[in-house]
């Protein structure tokens, strides 16, 4: 497992509402977008993965190829809640870097309803009197900011700051939800959904895909294609680690430092060595408490990361520059694919308006789950060839 893997082709599809349309065309749409920027096509993909989390039984991947052109070629779905396309790309990426394939398609896709995150669908009672104040991911990532609040002094104020940011960068991206931008006064007036996060301070439940095409080295130099090649240089992902008392915040931030650490230890890098991060926002306090799991700055001090900028188009090290999920949106399956393509924009130098000048080295992040049932996260590390 020696050579390096390397992205060649990837894209997304705009984030939005495609009520007319079906989970697998909006994958399939990804997929040729990915194949045409790597000029290749479905007859040279050897083995495709696919992340999908509402619709998992439903062997979203092979619906996939139904409609771009079935060849046969092993199909593997993925369901791990919002780290469901950031898995899908993982298994390929250790398909290639075990010697299996040179070349394999990771695709991820989800269709959303609107309203509550994680209550869509379920006809099982789970949400009901009694578990709805603690375990719906409102109530979650309202725990974690309360508790920030409560250690660090974190206000209000600071955490609507991150939508006020992450809705200033999605006016660049063509390819966000919403684009607009939204002042501070209006972010902290909107309808409070679970304190201290507002309605604008929530990622906004949408439709999308997202692929990649992921090569060996061997293969990316016989194809002549190392110009645009983007070089995967950690691709790590844990799970909830035992503690006394399970809660959303060990849950969450746990998996995340332990996640990170074992990405900046494969990578041979540190936090001060990345330029920019897509992480996983689903909430504003959620982007706050994930600076410091993340290493980016000490414990206590992402509030004031916050209000230096440090973390906005600009500033030391950007955070979110697609809008994030506050504002690009969040289908689930296929966050993990379109944060991927994120980063691998401005490390090709193809970001326009919002680029990142002269970046070389970035990070993805996504994380789900439920507190109680378990946790998922997948961290990327990213370079230019």
């Amino acid at each position: 497992m020696s050579e390096d893997v390397y992205i060649v082709g990837i894209d997304m599809t705009p984030f939005g509402r495609y009520p007319n349309r079906t989970t697998a065309q909006l994958g399939a749409e990804a997929a040729l977008l990915a194949l045409d920027d790597a000029g290749l096509t479905i007859q040279d993909m050897q083995a495709l993965y696919c992340g999908n989390q509402l619709q998992a039984f439903m062997m979203i991947g092979q619906q996939i190829l139904h409609e771009i052109g079935e060849t046969g070629i092993p199909v593997v779905n993925t369901a791990n809640a919002c780290a469901s396309g950031g898995t899908a790309f993982r298994e390929g990426y250790f398909a290639v870097k075990g010697g299996m394939y040179d070349l394999v398609l990771a695709v991820g896709v989800e269709q959303m309803g609107r309203g509550l995150l994680g209550a869509a669908g379920r006809g099982d009672g789970f949400i009901e009197e009694g578990v709805i104040g603690s375990m719906t991911t409102p109530a979650m990532f309202s725990q974690i900011g309360m508790e920030h609040h409560r250690k660090y002094g974190t206000t209000f104020e600071q955490f609507a700051k991150i939508a006020v940011k992450n809705h200033h960068h999605s006016t660049f991206n063509p390819k966000a939800m919403s684009r607009r931008e939204t002042p501070l006064e209006e972010v902290m007036a909107s309808e409070m959904i679970s304190y201290p996060n507002t309605k604008l301070m929530c990622s906004i439940n949408v439709d999308g895909a997202a692929a990649a095409i992921i090569a060996s080295e061997k293969k990316v130099k016989e194809l002549g294609l190392m110009g645009r090649a983007i070089r995967v240089r950690a691709s790590q992902m844990t799970s909830t680690p035992f503690t006394p008392r399970q809660d959303a915040i060990t849950d969450f931030n746990l998996t995340t430092r332990n996640a990170a650490n074992a990405a900046y230890e494969q990578a041979g890098v540190g936090p001060q060595d990345v330029q920019l991060i897509e992480l996983h926002d689903c909430f504003a306090t959620a982007e706050m408490v994930h600076y410091e799991n993340l290493g980016i700055c000490g414990e206590g001090e992402a509030g004031m990361m916050v209000d230096t900028g440090a973390t906005a188009m600009g500033g030391r090290i950007p955070v979110n520059l697609s809008g994030g999920l506050l504002s690009k949106g969040h289908p689930l399956g296929a966050t993990g694919i379109a944060n991927l393509y994120e980063i691998s924009l401005h490390l090709r130098g193809e970001a326009g308006a919002r680029q990142v000048e002269n970046a070389k080295i970035g990070l993805t992040h996504v994380v789900g789950g439920m507190t109680g049932l378990g946790t998922a996260c997948v961290v990327h590390v990213l370079e230019k060839a």
